[in-house]
């Protein structure tokens, strides 16, 4: 395995089962949803196979994970084999005795989702009325028994004003991190084409995070399927002058780079489909046929999106190609080629301008 390329962060989608039914899901969630086909001696048999491979961050993921009776049994598990589990939950569901299993189970990080300073807001993007009072309720348990938790944040044009109240609103839930997500069209997210952000306010975000990210009193913050960021950074930086070293999570995969589907992280999703990450809907192969190893290492998808070299149009033209790569998820989702440029990103690389210019 070459050592640039290791697993150190896999999302196990354990059902996708779940109690809501939020506009952006990328499994199309809801309680009529697929459970998946892996049972308890299955999950572990997988785990075993993973960790013959590497120790990684593992999420348990859905749809709703506290809706599979055996997750936290799982969950020991995984710890048991050096995994540094965590869980990804909406937070309707927990309770003081859900508190204490994650504690048994030793999970690492919970992440919680917020994508509204409000109810108004979180309530019309997840299409449930009470689910903010879920997330405020599962925060304070959280805080009242030691369980650590991050929260994600999703956004379109719907919620996009609420950026900011929102990032404060999770610093006064007690978050450990911030996550803000841009969302990638997949699953019930494709009929959000018209909602997505537009790659001018893309980057007025991202460099409205740069700044928060350099405030003394910041919390630990990332954007997800945003790499343009790592792009962003240095510019800004050379700009002012300074050198901006990025904070991260001690179980981080390894921040310094963009796009980092099939490269150090992928989705297992509830049938055993191995996909570069949680929003490529392409599988590499199923683990429950081909060793999860034999998938990562020798996967033509994942061999592709390895591959810098083959990146095309204005991605393939960039000098920030190793630190951002663009998001290959979303290539696929508006062009159908996953090695196509970034579509949401606005800069030009003065290769191609000059090309342009002549």
């Amino acid at each position: 395995m070459t050592p640039e390329f290791v697993p150190k962060w896999i999302a196990w989608e354990t059902t996708q089962r779940c109690n809501l039914r939020c506009v952006h899901c990328r499994c199309s969630s809801d309680m009529d949803a697929a459970q998946g086909d892996f049972t308890t001696a299955e999950a572990k048999k997988m785990f075993d196979d993973i960790a013959a491979v590497s120790r990684p961050v593992v999420v348990l993921s859905g749809g709703e994970p506290l809706l599979r009776p055996d997750i936290f049994e799982l969950a020991r598990y995984g710890t048991d084999l050096g995994f540094r589990m965590c869980m990804a939950t909406n937070g309707a569901l927990v309770t003081p005795e859900v508190c204490g299993q994650m504690n048994a189970a030793d999970i690492k990080m919970v992440s919680l989702s917020l994508d509204g300073p409000t109810a108004a807001v979180h309530d019309d993007f997840r299409q449930c009325p009470g689910a903010f009072e879920g997330v405020e309720r599962a925060a304070a348990l959280f805080r009242e028994h030691g369980v650590k938790f991050l929260v994600n944040s999703s956004f379109t044009k719907r919620n996009q004003a609420h950026i900011a109240a929102t990032f404060r609103k999770a610093k006064a839930l007690g978050a450990t991190a911030w996550y803000l997500f841009m969302i990638v069209p997949t699953g019930r997210g494709e009929d959000l084409f018209a909602e997505l952000i537009s790659k001018e306010d893309y980057e007025e975000i991202l460099e409205w995070h740069y700044e928060q990210e350099k405030s003394e009193d910041a919390i630990l913050m990332r954007p997800t399927c945003a790499p343009h960021y790592y792009r962003i950074v240095p510019q800004l930086a050379a700009r002012e002058g300074v050198k901006f070293q990025r904070r991260s999570l001690t179980f981080s995969t390894g921040g310094g780079k963009g796009c980092i589907a099939a490269q150090s992280i992928c989705l297992i999703d509830c049938f055993g489909d191995v996909k570069p990450c949680s929003y490529f809907p392409l599988s590499a192969g199923n683990v429950k046929r081909t060793p999860f190893r034999e998938i990562w290492e020798g996967s033509p998808l994942f061999q592709d999106l390895r591959a810098f070299d083959r990146y095309k149009g204005k991605c393939g033209a960039c000098e920030f190609i190793n630190v951002c790569g663009g998001c290959r998820a979303r290539a696929y989702a508006v062009t159908g080629d996953y090695l196509d440029e970034e579509p949401f990103c606005s800069y030009v690389p003065p290769r191609l301008a000059r090309a342009r210019d002549a």
